[in-house]
């Protein structure tokens, strides 16, 4: 008899597949998404100083270049690792899901 998944288990496969990457990768990642999480709390301190809105409006930019270069530098090790590895398993799936995440990079 099959058991019912419990209300907190995930039906959706990409939950348990994780990333290798080197520490010193993966610590770069942090360190740049830590700037542009300080970058946000700067844009909400201007906000509330009702600094113009121009200036604002350049500081979003310039956050959301740092978010682009946080996704090419992902997209980079997904494709040298992960997508790699899943193609030498035979798991050609990988290539509709690749193309999806591009297409969601491409909406920005």
């Amino acid at each position: 008899m099959e058991e019912a998944l419990k209300p907190t288990e995930s039906l959706e496969c990409h939950s348990h597949r994780k990333s290798h990457h080197p520490e010193t990768a993966k610590k770069d990642i942090v360190n740049r998404l830590n700037r542009i999480e300080g970058q946000i709390r700067g844009i909400k301190g201007m906000v509330d100083k009702d600094v113009y809105c121009d200036d604002i409006i350049t500081q979003l930019s310039a956050t959301q270049s740092a978010l682009n270069s946080v996704a090419k530098v992902l997209l980079q090790w997904h494709l040298k690792g992960c997508v790699v590895d899943r193609l030498a398993e035979g798991d050609d799936e990988i290539l509709d899901e690749l193309l999806v995440t591009i297409q969601k990079l491409m909406r920005k």
